[in-house]
Protein backbone atom coordinates (compact mmCIF):
# COMPACT_ATOMS: atom_id res chain seq x y z
CA UNK A 1 0.00 0.00 0.00
CA UNK A 2 2.96 2.38 0.63
CA UNK A 3 4.54 2.18 -2.63
CA UNK A 4 1.52 2.99 -4.39
CA UNK A 5 0.40 6.07 -2.45
CA UNK A 6 3.77 7.06 -2.86
CA UNK A 7 4.48 6.85 -6.50
CA UNK A 8 0.60 7.44 -7.38
CA UNK A 9 0.70 11.10 -5.09
CA UNK A 10 3.80 12.08 -6.75
CA UNK A 11 3.17 11.12 -10.61
CA UNK A 12 -0.78 11.39 -10.08
CA UNK A 13 -0.64 14.69 -7.48
CA UNK A 14 1.66 16.89 -10.51
CA UNK A 15 -0.95 15.69 -13.11
CA UNK A 16 -4.07 16.95 -10.97
CA UNK A 17 -2.15 20.29 -10.01
CA UNK A 18 -1.81 20.58 -14.08
CA UNK A 19 -5.49 20.03 -15.03
CA UNK A 20 -6.52 22.73 -12.33
CA UNK A 21 -4.57 25.21 -13.75
CA UNK A 22 -4.80 24.74 -17.03
CA UNK A 23 -8.70 24.84 -16.05
CA UNK A 24 -8.62 28.56 -14.56
CA UNK A 25 -8.59 30.21 -17.80
CA UNK A 26 -10.40 27.83 -20.45
CA UNK A 27 -10.58 30.11 -23.25
CA UNK A 28 -6.34 31.00 -23.11
CA UNK A 29 -5.63 27.10 -22.75
CA UNK A 30 -8.00 26.02 -25.33
CA UNK A 31 -6.50 28.24 -27.72
CA UNK A 32 -2.97 27.25 -26.45
CA UNK A 33 -4.08 23.61 -27.17
CA UNK A 34 -5.71 24.23 -30.52
CA UNK A 35 -2.11 25.70 -31.90
CA UNK A 36 -0.17 22.15 -30.37
CA UNK A 37 -2.10 19.95 -31.86
CA UNK A 38 -2.22 22.35 -35.62
CA UNK A 39 1.66 21.80 -35.08
CA UNK A 40 1.74 18.34 -34.22
CA UNK A 41 -0.09 18.13 -37.54
CA UNK A 42 0.66 20.66 -39.87
CA UNK A 43 3.26 18.78 -41.74
CA UNK A 44 1.04 15.64 -42.05
CA UNK A 45 -1.22 15.27 -45.30
CA UNK A 46 -4.38 16.17 -43.63
CA UNK A 47 -2.63 19.30 -41.97
CA UNK A 48 -1.10 20.65 -45.63
CA UNK A 49 -4.24 20.11 -47.09
CA UNK A 50 -6.66 22.27 -44.69
CA UNK A 51 -3.91 24.93 -44.49
CA UNK A 52 -2.42 23.84 -40.67
CA UNK A 53 0.57 26.49 -41.42
CA UNK A 54 -1.80 29.44 -42.58
CA UNK A 55 -3.85 28.87 -39.61
CA UNK A 56 -1.14 28.86 -37.22
CA UNK A 57 0.05 32.64 -38.82
CA UNK A 58 -2.90 34.41 -36.35
CA UNK A 59 -1.65 36.52 -34.18
CA UNK A 60 -4.61 36.68 -31.75
CA UNK A 61 -6.70 33.26 -30.42
CA UNK A 62 -9.84 35.00 -31.95
CA UNK A 63 -8.50 35.11 -35.40
CA UNK A 64 -7.25 31.79 -34.27
CA UNK A 65 -10.48 30.42 -34.00
CA UNK A 66 -12.27 31.88 -37.03
CA UNK A 67 -9.50 30.63 -39.35
CA UNK A 68 -9.85 27.24 -37.74
CA UNK A 69 -13.66 27.38 -38.72
CA UNK A 70 -13.32 28.64 -41.84
CA UNK A 71 -10.21 25.86 -43.43
CA UNK A 72 -12.44 22.81 -41.34
CA UNK A 73 -15.74 22.16 -41.55
CA UNK A 74 -17.65 19.76 -39.35
CA UNK A 75 -17.20 16.33 -39.47
CA UNK A 76 -17.89 12.72 -39.38
CA UNK A 77 -16.29 9.52 -39.08
CA UNK A 78 -16.32 8.69 -43.11
CA UNK A 79 -14.88 11.79 -43.81
CA UNK A 80 -11.80 10.93 -41.88
CA UNK A 81 -11.81 6.85 -43.60
CA UNK A 82 -9.70 7.20 -46.27
CA UNK A 83 -6.90 8.75 -44.79
CA UNK A 84 -7.12 6.02 -42.19
CA UNK A 85 -7.56 3.44 -44.61
CA UNK A 86 -3.98 4.76 -45.95
CA UNK A 87 -2.41 4.59 -42.64
CA UNK A 88 -3.59 0.88 -42.03
CA UNK A 89 -1.64 0.33 -44.97
CA UNK A 90 1.56 1.84 -43.63
CA UNK A 91 1.79 5.36 -45.34
CA UNK A 92 3.13 7.67 -42.63
CA UNK A 93 2.20 11.56 -41.68
CA UNK A 94 -1.10 11.44 -43.01
CA UNK A 95 -3.49 12.49 -40.25
CA UNK A 96 -0.81 13.59 -37.68
CA UNK A 97 3.15 13.15 -37.68
CA UNK A 98 4.12 9.79 -38.38
CA UNK A 99 1.95 6.39 -37.32
CA UNK A 100 -0.57 5.04 -34.84
CA UNK A 101 1.02 3.10 -32.19
CA UNK A 102 -2.42 0.95 -32.82
CA UNK A 103 -6.21 1.67 -33.47
CA UNK A 104 -8.79 1.46 -31.25
CA UNK A 105 -11.86 -0.57 -33.35
CA UNK A 106 -15.43 0.98 -32.58
CA UNK A 107 -18.83 0.53 -34.68
CA UNK A 108 -19.56 2.81 -37.39
CA UNK A 109 -22.60 3.81 -39.05
CA UNK A 110 -21.70 1.14 -42.13
CA UNK A 111 -20.74 -2.34 -41.75
CA UNK A 112 -17.11 -1.15 -41.49
CA UNK A 113 -16.17 -0.65 -38.16
CA UNK A 114 -14.63 2.86 -37.29
CA UNK A 115 -10.64 2.20 -37.02
CA UNK A 116 -9.89 5.33 -34.35
CA UNK A 117 -5.82 6.10 -34.80
CA UNK A 118 -4.16 6.83 -31.77
CA UNK A 119 -0.87 8.47 -31.76
CA UNK A 120 2.08 8.09 -28.87
CA UNK A 121 1.04 11.23 -28.19
CA UNK A 122 -2.12 10.71 -27.37
CA UNK A 123 -1.46 7.42 -25.81
CA UNK A 124 1.28 8.99 -23.31
CA UNK A 125 -1.05 11.86 -22.67
CA UNK A 126 -4.48 10.78 -22.10
CA UNK A 127 -3.26 7.32 -20.96
CA UNK A 128 -0.16 7.76 -19.53
CA UNK A 129 -0.15 11.40 -17.68
CA UNK A 130 -3.98 11.38 -16.90
CA UNK A 131 -4.40 7.88 -16.05
CA UNK A 132 -1.73 8.71 -13.04
CA UNK A 133 -4.10 11.46 -12.36
CA UNK A 134 -7.03 9.44 -12.33
CA UNK A 135 -5.40 6.93 -9.67
CA UNK A 136 -4.24 9.31 -7.79
CA UNK A 137 -7.95 11.38 -7.52
CA UNK A 138 -9.31 7.39 -6.21
CA UNK A 139 -6.11 8.10 -3.58
CA UNK A 140 -7.38 11.57 -2.58
CA UNK A 141 -10.96 10.50 -2.09
CA UNK A 142 -10.26 7.23 -0.25
CA UNK A 143 -7.20 6.58 1.24
CA UNK A 144 -7.30 2.66 1.82
CA UNK A 145 -7.88 2.05 -2.10
CA UNK A 146 -4.86 0.64 -2.77
CA UNK A 147 -4.97 -1.50 0.76
CA UNK A 148 -6.03 -4.64 -1.69
CA UNK A 149 -6.45 -5.69 -5.01
CA UNK A 150 -8.07 -4.39 -7.75
CA UNK A 151 -10.56 -5.68 -10.39
CA UNK A 152 -10.72 -3.90 -13.87
CA UNK A 153 -12.60 -5.18 -16.31
CA UNK A 154 -11.25 -4.24 -20.01
CA UNK A 155 -11.46 -5.36 -23.91
CA UNK A 156 -9.38 -7.72 -25.41
CA UNK A 157 -5.88 -5.30 -26.12
CA UNK A 158 -4.67 -7.28 -29.48
CA UNK A 159 -8.00 -8.29 -31.86
CA UNK A 160 -5.75 -8.31 -34.83
CA UNK A 161 -2.91 -6.57 -37.02
CA UNK A 162 -4.26 -4.28 -39.89
CA UNK A 163 -1.97 -4.72 -43.08
CA UNK A 164 1.26 -2.97 -42.38
CA UNK A 165 1.58 -4.43 -38.99
CA UNK A 166 0.00 -2.43 -36.76
CA UNK A 167 -2.19 -3.80 -33.96
CA UNK A 168 -6.11 -3.07 -33.39
CA UNK A 169 -8.01 -3.76 -30.04
CA UNK A 170 -8.98 -2.29 -26.77
CA UNK A 171 -6.82 1.16 -25.50
CA UNK A 172 -7.52 0.13 -22.06
CA UNK A 173 -6.80 -3.24 -22.17
CA UNK A 174 -3.36 -2.43 -24.04
CA UNK A 175 -2.49 0.19 -21.08
CA UNK A 176 -3.49 -1.96 -18.31
CA UNK A 177 -1.18 -4.67 -20.03
CA UNK A 178 1.85 -2.04 -20.13
CA UNK A 179 1.13 -0.43 -17.08
CA UNK A 180 3.95 -0.02 -14.06
CA UNK A 181 4.95 -3.31 -12.15
CA UNK A 182 3.88 -1.78 -8.78
CA UNK A 183 0.09 -1.46 -10.40
CA UNK A 184 0.24 -4.61 -12.08
CA UNK A 185 0.62 -6.01 -8.99
CA UNK A 186 -2.80 -5.04 -7.45
CA UNK A 187 -4.60 -6.75 -9.90
CA UNK A 188 -6.41 -10.16 -9.34
CA UNK A 189 -5.85 -11.55 -12.55
CA UNK A 190 -3.70 -11.22 -14.96
CA UNK A 191 -3.66 -9.05 -18.11
CA UNK A 192 -3.99 -12.32 -20.52
CA UNK A 193 -7.92 -13.30 -18.71
CA UNK A 194 -8.70 -10.73 -21.40
CA UNK A 195 -7.82 -12.36 -24.62
CA UNK A 196 -10.52 -15.41 -23.62
CA UNK A 197 -13.17 -15.31 -26.47
CA UNK A 198 -16.01 -17.06 -24.58
CA UNK A 199 -17.38 -14.87 -22.13
CA UNK A 200 -18.56 -16.98 -19.84
CA UNK A 201 -15.52 -18.89 -19.41
CA UNK A 202 -13.78 -14.67 -19.16
CA UNK A 203 -16.29 -14.16 -16.91
CA UNK A 204 -15.49 -17.13 -14.84
CA UNK A 205 -11.68 -16.48 -14.72
CA UNK A 206 -12.34 -13.14 -13.64
CA UNK A 207 -14.46 -14.02 -10.69
CA UNK A 208 -12.70 -16.89 -9.91
CA UNK A 209 -9.59 -15.26 -9.24
CA UNK A 210 -11.33 -11.67 -7.76
CA UNK A 211 -13.66 -13.41 -5.38
CA UNK A 212 -11.25 -14.85 -3.70
CA UNK A 213 -9.31 -11.67 -2.81
CA UNK A 214 -9.52 -8.77 -0.63
CA UNK A 215 -10.85 -6.09 -3.69
CA UNK A 216 -10.56 -2.70 -2.60
CA UNK A 217 -11.15 -0.90 -6.38
CA UNK A 218 -13.26 -2.27 -8.88
CA UNK A 219 -12.92 -0.60 -12.31
CA UNK A 220 -15.56 -1.41 -15.38
CA UNK A 221 -17.04 1.13 -17.82
CA UNK A 222 -20.61 0.11 -18.09
CA UNK A 223 -22.68 -1.46 -15.16
CA UNK A 224 -24.49 -4.11 -17.14
CA UNK A 225 -21.23 -5.51 -16.69
CA UNK A 226 -21.22 -5.76 -13.04
CA UNK A 227 -25.05 -6.89 -13.57
CA UNK A 228 -22.85 -10.18 -15.71
CA UNK A 229 -20.57 -10.53 -13.04
CA UNK A 230 -22.86 -10.98 -10.26
CA UNK A 231 -24.65 -13.67 -12.94
CA UNK A 232 -21.66 -15.64 -12.71
CA UNK A 233 -21.45 -15.31 -9.03
CA UNK A 234 -24.75 -16.48 -8.77
CA UNK A 235 -24.28 -19.32 -11.64
CA UNK A 236 -20.92 -20.78 -10.37
CA UNK A 237 -20.53 -19.75 -6.85
CA UNK A 238 -19.93 -23.25 -5.64
CA UNK A 239 -17.03 -24.12 -8.19
CA UNK A 240 -15.56 -21.06 -7.14
CA UNK A 241 -15.32 -22.44 -3.90
CA UNK A 242 -14.20 -25.76 -4.77
CA UNK A 243 -11.39 -24.03 -6.99
CA UNK A 244 -10.28 -21.95 -4.42
CA UNK A 245 -10.29 -24.71 -1.68
CA UNK A 246 -7.95 -26.42 -4.37
CA UNK A 247 -5.99 -24.04 -6.44
CA UNK A 248 -7.77 -24.97 -9.48
CA UNK A 249 -9.24 -22.89 -12.49
CA UNK A 250 -12.17 -25.13 -13.68
CA UNK A 251 -12.29 -26.89 -16.43
CA UNK A 252 -16.14 -27.17 -17.20
CA UNK A 253 -14.93 -23.42 -18.66
CA UNK A 254 -13.07 -23.18 -22.16
CA UNK A 255 -9.94 -21.58 -21.70
CA UNK A 256 -7.18 -21.72 -23.60
CA UNK A 257 -3.92 -23.78 -22.08
CA UNK A 258 -1.56 -20.79 -22.83
CA UNK A 259 -3.94 -18.71 -20.51
CA UNK A 260 -4.34 -21.30 -18.21
CA UNK A 261 -0.48 -20.84 -18.19
CA UNK A 262 -0.62 -17.37 -17.68
CA UNK A 263 -2.90 -17.94 -14.48
CA UNK A 264 -1.26 -20.33 -12.66
CA UNK A 265 0.81 -18.65 -10.88
CA UNK A 266 -2.32 -16.26 -9.42
CA UNK A 267 -3.64 -20.31 -8.30
CA UNK A 268 -2.83 -21.20 -4.54
CA UNK A 269 -4.66 -24.17 -2.52
CA UNK A 270 -6.70 -21.76 0.00
CA UNK A 271 -8.84 -23.16 1.91
CA UNK A 272 -9.51 -20.94 4.27
CA UNK A 273 -11.21 -17.95 1.80
CA UNK A 274 -13.16 -21.26 0.76
CA UNK A 275 -14.80 -21.80 4.26
CA UNK A 276 -15.43 -18.67 4.32
CA UNK A 277 -17.55 -18.52 0.84
CA UNK A 278 -19.14 -21.15 2.20
CA UNK A 279 -20.42 -19.32 5.01
CA UNK A 280 -21.49 -16.31 3.60
CA UNK A 281 -23.58 -18.56 1.70
CA UNK A 282 -24.87 -20.60 4.29
CA UNK A 283 -25.57 -17.34 5.71
CA UNK A 284 -27.25 -14.93 3.26
CA UNK A 285 -27.86 -17.61 0.40
CA UNK A 286 -27.85 -15.14 -2.31
CA UNK A 287 -24.13 -13.52 -2.11
CA UNK A 288 -23.38 -10.14 -3.19
CA UNK A 289 -20.80 -8.33 -3.11
CA UNK A 290 -21.09 -6.22 0.21
CA UNK A 291 -20.44 -9.84 1.74
CA UNK A 292 -17.36 -10.91 -0.35
CA UNK A 293 -15.55 -7.68 -0.71
CA UNK A 294 -16.36 -6.33 2.52
CA UNK A 295 -13.85 -3.84 1.93
CA UNK A 296 -14.45 -2.59 -1.58
CA UNK A 297 -13.57 1.37 -1.18
CA UNK A 298 -14.44 2.35 -5.08
CA UNK A 299 -16.47 1.48 -7.82
CA UNK A 300 -16.33 3.26 -10.67
CA UNK A 301 -18.45 2.53 -13.56
CA UNK A 302 -20.96 4.65 -15.72
CA UNK A 303 -23.99 6.28 -13.98
CA UNK A 304 -24.98 8.68 -16.84
CA UNK A 305 -27.27 8.55 -19.33
CA UNK A 306 -28.98 5.12 -20.40
CA UNK A 307 -26.49 3.17 -18.13
CA UNK A 308 -28.46 4.17 -15.42
CA UNK A 309 -31.20 1.63 -16.07
CA UNK A 310 -28.68 -0.75 -14.44
CA UNK A 311 -28.32 0.82 -11.37
CA UNK A 312 -31.47 -0.12 -9.64
CA UNK A 313 -30.29 -4.11 -10.28
CA UNK A 314 -27.54 -3.36 -8.20
CA UNK A 315 -29.26 -1.49 -5.47
CA UNK A 316 -28.11 -2.77 -2.23
CA UNK A 317 -25.24 -5.22 -3.48
CA UNK A 318 -22.22 -3.04 -2.47
CA UNK A 319 -20.87 -1.78 1.15
CA UNK A 320 -22.54 0.95 1.97
CA UNK A 321 -19.29 3.47 2.85
CA UNK A 322 -17.90 2.38 -0.86
CA UNK A 323 -17.58 5.46 -3.24
CA UNK A 324 -19.73 4.69 -6.29
CA UNK A 325 -18.23 6.83 -8.91
CA UNK A 326 -19.35 7.80 -12.37
CA UNK A 327 -16.68 6.54 -15.10
CA UNK A 328 -16.42 9.93 -16.71
CA UNK A 329 -17.27 10.98 -20.39
CA UNK A 330 -15.26 8.70 -22.81
CA UNK A 331 -15.68 7.29 -26.08
CA UNK A 332 -13.13 5.09 -28.11
CA UNK A 333 -12.59 8.53 -30.23
CA UNK A 334 -12.22 10.84 -27.36
CA UNK A 335 -11.17 10.17 -23.60
CA UNK A 336 -12.67 13.39 -22.63
CA UNK A 337 -11.78 14.06 -19.27
CA UNK A 338 -11.99 12.42 -15.42
CA UNK A 339 -14.82 13.08 -12.87
CA UNK A 340 -12.96 14.13 -9.48
CA UNK A 341 -15.56 13.79 -6.87
CA UNK A 342 -18.77 11.80 -6.12
CA UNK A 343 -20.75 13.70 -8.49
CA UNK A 344 -21.50 12.35 -12.35
CA UNK A 345 -19.96 15.35 -13.41
CA UNK A 346 -16.61 15.02 -15.97
CA UNK A 347 -13.67 18.13 -15.85
CA UNK A 348 -12.59 18.34 -19.22
CA UNK A 349 -8.81 18.37 -20.50
CA UNK A 350 -8.45 21.91 -21.99
CA UNK A 351 -4.87 20.93 -22.33
CA UNK A 352 -5.28 18.40 -24.18
CA UNK A 353 -8.10 18.55 -26.67
CA UNK A 354 -9.55 21.22 -28.07
CA UNK A 355 -13.45 21.53 -27.82
CA UNK A 356 -16.95 23.02 -29.50
CA UNK A 357 -20.59 22.77 -29.08
CA UNK A 358 -23.50 23.18 -30.60
CA UNK A 359 -26.79 23.84 -28.70
CA UNK A 360 -28.51 20.32 -28.96
CA UNK A 361 -31.81 21.83 -30.31
CA UNK A 362 -29.45 23.30 -33.60
CA UNK A 363 -27.24 19.98 -34.00
CA UNK A 364 -29.05 19.33 -37.01
CA UNK A 365 -28.52 23.16 -38.31
CA UNK A 366 -25.12 23.35 -40.43
CA UNK A 367 -25.80 27.11 -39.64
CA UNK A 368 -26.29 26.89 -36.25
CA UNK A 369 -23.24 28.45 -33.97
CA UNK A 370 -20.66 26.54 -32.22
CA UNK A 371 -19.89 27.46 -28.42
CA UNK A 372 -16.05 27.16 -26.48
CA UNK A 373 -15.44 25.79 -23.59
CA UNK A 374 -15.84 29.55 -21.71
CA UNK A 375 -19.27 30.33 -23.58
CA UNK A 376 -21.74 27.26 -22.11
CA UNK A 377 -24.03 27.47 -19.54
CA UNK A 378 -25.17 25.47 -16.91
CA UNK A 379 -28.36 23.70 -17.15
CA UNK A 380 -28.03 23.75 -20.89
CA UNK A 381 -27.90 20.89 -23.48
CA UNK A 382 -24.90 20.46 -26.25
CA UNK A 383 -23.48 18.57 -29.23
CA UNK A 384 -19.44 17.94 -28.39
CA UNK A 385 -17.54 18.21 -31.28
CA UNK A 386 -13.36 17.39 -30.77
CA UNK A 387 -10.33 18.43 -31.75
CA UNK A 388 -7.54 15.46 -30.41
CA UNK A 389 -3.78 14.94 -31.04
CA UNK A 390 -5.10 11.89 -32.51
CA UNK A 391 -6.09 12.48 -36.17
CA UNK A 392 -9.60 14.01 -35.48
CA UNK A 393 -10.67 17.91 -36.34
CA UNK A 394 -13.85 19.06 -35.31
CA UNK A 395 -15.25 15.15 -35.32
CA UNK A 396 -18.87 15.12 -34.00
CA UNK A 397 -19.26 12.49 -31.13
CA UNK A 398 -22.65 12.34 -31.86
CA UNK A 399 -23.68 12.87 -27.99
CA UNK A 400 -25.72 15.35 -26.04
CA UNK A 401 -24.15 16.15 -22.97
CA UNK A 402 -25.80 18.42 -19.90
CA UNK A 403 -23.42 21.24 -18.47
CA UNK A 404 -23.43 21.77 -14.58
CA UNK A 405 -22.41 24.03 -11.91
CA UNK A 406 -20.09 24.51 -10.00
CA UNK A 407 -16.87 25.16 -12.40
CA UNK A 408 -13.65 23.17 -12.19
CA UNK A 409 -11.46 26.10 -12.05
CA UNK A 410 -13.29 28.49 -14.30
CA UNK A 411 -13.92 25.43 -16.55
CA UNK A 412 -17.79 24.18 -16.98
CA UNK A 413 -17.94 20.41 -16.34
CA UNK A 414 -20.69 18.20 -18.09
CA UNK A 415 -22.28 14.99 -18.63
CA UNK A 416 -23.51 12.46 -20.85
CA UNK A 417 -26.85 12.32 -21.67
CA UNK A 418 -27.83 10.07 -25.00
CA UNK A 419 -26.49 9.61 -27.96
CA UNK A 420 -28.02 11.80 -31.25
CA UNK A 421 -31.17 10.51 -33.14
CA UNK A 422 -30.09 8.08 -35.62
CA UNK A 423 -27.68 5.97 -32.91
CA UNK A 424 -29.59 4.19 -30.27
CA UNK A 425 -27.07 2.10 -27.17
CA UNK A 426 -28.55 0.07 -24.32
CA UNK A 427 -25.02 -1.06 -23.27
CA UNK A 428 -22.70 0.89 -25.54
CA UNK A 429 -23.25 -0.83 -28.65
CA UNK A 430 -23.98 1.97 -30.79
CA UNK A 431 -26.38 0.84 -33.25
CA UNK A 432 -27.20 2.65 -35.85
CA UNK A 433 -30.52 3.43 -37.68
CA UNK A 434 -29.15 2.98 -40.91
CA UNK A 435 -27.86 -0.49 -39.73
CA UNK A 436 -30.81 -1.63 -38.46
CA UNK A 437 -32.65 -0.78 -41.53
CA UNK A 438 -30.06 -2.87 -43.87
CA UNK A 439 -30.44 -5.66 -41.45
CA UNK A 440 -34.41 -5.80 -41.91
CA UNK A 441 -33.93 -5.34 -45.43
CA UNK A 442 -31.16 -8.25 -46.27
CA UNK A 443 -33.46 -10.22 -44.00
CA UNK A 444 -36.50 -9.71 -46.13
CA UNK A 445 -34.79 -10.52 -49.71
CA UNK A 446 -33.33 -13.47 -47.64
CA UNK A 447 -36.68 -14.74 -46.16
CA UNK A 448 -38.50 -13.63 -48.77
CA UNK A 449 -41.12 -12.06 -46.43
CA UNK A 450 -42.29 -8.61 -47.04
CA UNK A 451 -43.04 -6.02 -44.77
CA UNK A 452 -45.39 -2.69 -45.41
CA UNK A 453 -42.98 -1.27 -42.74
CA UNK A 454 -40.96 -1.99 -39.46
CA UNK A 455 -39.26 -0.16 -36.53
CA UNK A 456 -37.56 -0.48 -33.15
CA UNK A 457 -36.91 0.52 -29.79
CA UNK A 458 -34.56 0.26 -26.76
CA UNK A 459 -36.39 -1.45 -23.98
CA UNK A 460 -33.91 0.14 -21.55
CA UNK A 461 -35.57 -1.95 -18.76
CA UNK A 462 -35.15 -5.03 -20.33
CA UNK A 463 -31.83 -4.60 -22.06
CA UNK A 464 -32.68 -5.50 -25.28
CA UNK A 465 -34.23 -4.04 -28.63
CA UNK A 466 -37.61 -4.30 -29.20
CA UNK A 467 -38.59 -4.83 -32.80
CA UNK A 468 -42.42 -4.23 -34.61
CA UNK A 469 -42.51 -5.91 -37.98
CA UNK A 470 -45.58 -5.13 -40.03
CA UNK A 471 -45.84 -7.73 -42.51
CA UNK A 472 -47.53 -7.94 -45.92
CA UNK A 473 -48.90 -11.56 -45.93
CA UNK A 474 -50.09 -13.31 -42.58
CA UNK A 475 -47.72 -14.96 -40.54
CA UNK A 476 -47.24 -16.68 -37.72
CA UNK A 477 -45.11 -15.04 -34.53
CA UNK A 478 -43.21 -17.85 -35.02
CA UNK A 479 -42.09 -16.62 -38.28
CA UNK A 480 -41.68 -13.37 -36.79
CA UNK A 481 -39.37 -14.61 -34.55
CA UNK A 482 -37.22 -16.64 -36.96
CA UNK A 483 -37.18 -13.28 -39.22
CA UNK A 484 -35.96 -11.49 -35.89
CA UNK A 485 -33.40 -13.66 -34.94
CA UNK A 486 -31.96 -13.56 -38.81
CA UNK A 487 -32.15 -9.65 -38.40
CA UNK A 488 -30.12 -10.16 -35.09
CA UNK A 489 -27.24 -12.26 -36.73
CA UNK A 490 -27.24 -10.02 -39.74
CA UNK A 491 -26.61 -7.28 -36.95
CA UNK A 492 -23.95 -8.77 -35.52
CA UNK A 493 -21.93 -8.85 -39.12
CA UNK A 494 -22.85 -4.99 -39.15
CA UNK A 495 -21.71 -3.76 -36.09
CA UNK A 496 -19.21 -5.49 -34.38
CA UNK A 497 -19.86 -4.08 -30.98
CA UNK A 498 -23.30 -5.07 -30.89
CA UNK A 499 -22.06 -8.78 -31.44
CA UNK A 500 -19.39 -8.16 -28.57
CA UNK A 501 -22.42 -7.08 -25.89
CA UNK A 502 -25.52 -9.85 -27.31
CA UNK A 503 -22.22 -12.63 -27.51
CA UNK A 504 -21.51 -11.23 -23.40
CA UNK A 505 -25.13 -11.47 -22.85
CA UNK A 506 -24.83 -7.86 -21.87
CA UNK A 507 -27.51 -7.03 -24.32
CA UNK A 508 -30.60 -9.60 -24.25
CA UNK A 509 -31.70 -11.44 -27.13
CA UNK A 510 -34.40 -9.06 -28.89
CA UNK A 511 -38.31 -8.99 -29.10
CA UNK A 512 -40.67 -9.24 -32.09
CA UNK A 513 -44.01 -8.57 -32.65
CA UNK A 514 -46.51 -8.88 -35.33
CA UNK A 515 -48.57 -5.37 -36.03
CA UNK A 516 -51.78 -5.21 -37.18
CA UNK A 517 -52.69 -3.85 -40.91
CA UNK A 518 -51.82 -0.74 -41.49
CA UNK A 519 -50.50 -0.41 -37.81
CA UNK A 520 -47.73 2.27 -38.59
CA UNK A 521 -50.15 4.85 -40.16
CA UNK A 522 -52.47 4.69 -37.41
CA UNK A 523 -49.49 5.07 -35.23
CA UNK A 524 -47.94 8.09 -36.61
CA UNK A 525 -51.44 8.85 -36.43
CA UNK A 526 -51.55 8.67 -32.98
CA UNK A 527 -48.84 10.28 -32.05
CA UNK A 528 -49.53 13.77 -34.11
CA UNK A 529 -52.63 13.80 -32.41
CA UNK A 530 -51.06 12.71 -29.04
CA UNK A 531 -48.30 15.45 -29.49
CA UNK A 532 -50.43 18.08 -31.73
CA UNK A 533 -47.67 18.41 -34.17
CA UNK A 534 -47.58 19.17 -37.91
CA UNK A 535 -48.24 15.88 -39.71
CA UNK A 536 -46.58 17.07 -43.12
CA UNK A 537 -43.48 17.58 -40.55
CA UNK A 538 -43.76 14.49 -38.60
CA UNK A 539 -40.59 11.80 -39.38
CA UNK A 540 -40.29 9.49 -36.86
CA UNK A 541 -36.74 7.39 -35.93
CA UNK A 542 -36.85 3.75 -37.38
CA UNK A 543 -34.67 3.31 -34.38
CA UNK A 544 -35.33 5.13 -31.16
CA UNK A 545 -35.12 5.17 -27.44
CA UNK A 546 -38.38 7.24 -27.60
CA UNK A 547 -40.46 5.57 -24.31
CA UNK A 548 -43.64 7.46 -25.38
CA UNK A 549 -43.63 6.89 -29.24
CA UNK A 550 -42.84 2.98 -27.67
CA UNK A 551 -45.90 2.74 -25.72
CA UNK A 552 -48.22 4.05 -28.57
CA UNK A 553 -47.02 0.87 -30.48
CA UNK A 554 -48.12 -0.95 -28.34
CA UNK A 555 -51.64 -0.88 -28.93
CA UNK A 556 -51.18 -2.04 -32.62
CA UNK A 557 -49.55 -5.85 -31.84
CA UNK A 558 -51.85 -8.17 -32.99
Amino acid sequence: MLIPNLLLGIAGGIEYLRLRFYSRRPRTTQARTLRAILRYAQASEFGREHHFSDILQAKDDETLFRLYRHYLSPAEYEDFRPYVNRMKEGKRDVLFRGSPLLYATTSGATGEPKWIPISQKYLSDIYGKMNKCWLFNFLHLRRRVYSGSIVSVVGKQIEGYTPDGTIYGSVSGFTQARCPRFVKRLYASPAEVFAIDDYTARNYAIMRMGIERNVTLVVTANPSTMVEIQHTVDTWYDEFINDIEHGTMSEKVAIPDYIRTAIQPYLKPNPKRANELRQLKARYGQVLPKHYWRNLQVLTTWKCGNTQVYLKHLEGAFPENMLWQEFAYFASECRAGLVLDDSNETCLFPHFHFYEFKRADEQNDPDARFYLLDELVAGERYCPYVTTFSGLYRYNMNDIVEVSAPLFGSTPRLHMVQKCNGIVTITGEKLYEGQFIEAVRQTEQAMHMPLNGFIGFANLEESRYDWYFEFATVLSQEDTDRFGEEVDKRLKTLNIEYAAKRDSFRLKAQQCYRLQPNALNRWKEAIVNTTRQDASRFKPNILSQNEQQHTIIQQFVQ
